[in-house]
C-alpha cells in the first residue's frame, strides 16, 4: 500500500480495512474522512518522563479511531469530534509546538491519518524545524501502514491491551488484536532499534510498550508482562499504568465500573519485579484522575 492509496479510495490503514472512499466523504470505522481532524494541540506534561520531561510533549490529539474500545478515556473524541485541519495548516502547528519549546512532536491516536502526517512532517522538516517524533497508538496498526513510518516516526509508543481474544472481542470489539498488536510492535522494533536517550534523559529513539491494567484481570496482565519481557527483554521498555477509569456511564461488565485496587496494581509490579524487567515505568498515587485526560479544546 502506497500512500496515496491509504488516504484515498477504499481506505484500508487500519486492521478493520472496511474500504471506506474517505476522500469522497464516507467516514470509516474510525469515524473520520480524509481531512485531518484534531482535538487538542498542545504541550502535555503526563507521558511517561522520558517524553514529557519538563518542557512538555509537543501532543497532536487526532480525532477518531479505529478501535472504539468501550472504557476509553478519550471517548469525546473516538467518535470524530474536532476541528478539521489541511495538510498545510498540521504543519504549522507542528512548528508552533517546536516554537513553544516541546520536546518531541507526539503523535495521538494517528492510524488513519498517516499519510497527511506524513505530508505535513515534511513540510514542517522543509522549514528547518525537525523534533522527534512520537508515534502513541493503541498498538492496532498494519505493518504496511507503519513501514510508511519509516524515516518519520523516532519513538513508537504502543499500547498492548490484552493477549486474550476473547477481552479484545468483549472490550473492544476486535478478536484479532493480541496478534495484529505483536506484529505491530515486532514492526516498531525492527523500525525504531534500542533505546538511545539523550544526555538530559530524554528518549530520542526506541520502543515503550503501554499496558493499561484492568481491574480483575490480572491474569491476563501478566501474561502481557512475560510476553513483553521474553520476547523483548530489554530491547524495549514497559510502562505498567494503574489509571484506569471508569467512564461516567455504567458498563455491563461490573469489574470496569471500579478502578484497579493498589494492591493489585502492587501485585503487577511485583510480578514484573520477579520476571526481571528493569527497563520499565510504574505509577505511583492517584494518576486516576482529571489532569491525566485533557480537555479537549478544538472540538
Amino acid at each position: 500500500m502506497d500512500g496515496k492509496q491509504g488516504k484515498e479510495r477504499g481506505c484500508r490503514l487500519c486492521p478493520r480495512a472496511c474500504g471506506a472512499d474517505r476522500e469522497a466523504g464516507s467516514g470509516g470505522v474510525c469515524g473520520c474522512d480524509a481531512q485531518v481532524r484534531a482535538a487538542r494541540i498542545a504541550l502535555h506534561y503526563w507521558e511517561e518522563p522520558c517524553i514529557s520531561g519538563d518542557a512538555g510533549s509537543g501532543a497532536v490529539f487526532f480525532s477518531g479511531c479505529p478501535l472504539h474500545c468501550i472504557f476509553c478515556q478519550n471517548r469525546k473524541i473516538s467518535g470524530g469530534a474536532g476541528k478539521r485541519l489541511t495538510v498545510e495548516e498540521l504543519a504549522e502547528a507542528f512548528l508552533s509546538l517546536a516554537a513553544q519549546g516541546a520536546a518531541n512532536w507526539n503523535l495521538v491516536t494517528p492510524t488513519h491519518f498517516v499519510p497527511q502526517i506524513c505530508e505535513a512532517l515534511s513540510l514542517a522538516r522543509a522549514r528547518g524545524v525537525s523534533l522527534p517524533v512520537v508515534y502513541n497508538s493503541s498498538g492496532y496498526e498494519l505493518p504496511e501502514t507503519l513501514e510508511l513510518l519509516r524515516g518519520y516516526a523516532d519513538v513508537y509508543l504502543p499500547d498492548l491491551k490484552y493477549l486474550d481474544p476473547e477481552l479484545a472481542l468483549r472490550y473492544s470489539h476486535a478478536a484479532d488484536y493480541p496478534e495484529v498488536a505483536k506484529a505491530a510492535i515486532a514492526k516498531m522494533v525492527e523500525q525504531a532499534g534500542p533505546p538511545v536517550f539523550d544526555d538530559a534523559g530524554m528518549l530520542r529513539r526506541g520502543v515503550i510498550v503501554r499496558h493499561l491494567a484492568l481491574p480483575g484481570h490480572g491474569r491476563d496482565s501478566r501474561n502481557v508482562l512475560r510476553y513483553l519481557w521474553e520476547t523483548y527483554g530489554n530491547r524495549i521498555y514497559i510502562s505498567l499504568m494503574n489509571q484506569y477509569t471508569p467512564p461516567a456511564e455504567p458498563l455491563p461488565y461490573p469489574n470496569l465500573n471500579r478502578r484497579l485496587s493498589e494492591k493489585a496494581y502492587e501485585r503487577l509490579v511485583d510480578y514484573a519485579l520477579s520476571l526481571g524487567i528493569e527497563n520499565g515505568f510504574i505509577q505511583e498515587g492517584e494518576t486516576a484522575e482529571e489532569s491525566f485526560i485533557p480537555d479537549f479544546d478544538l472540538l
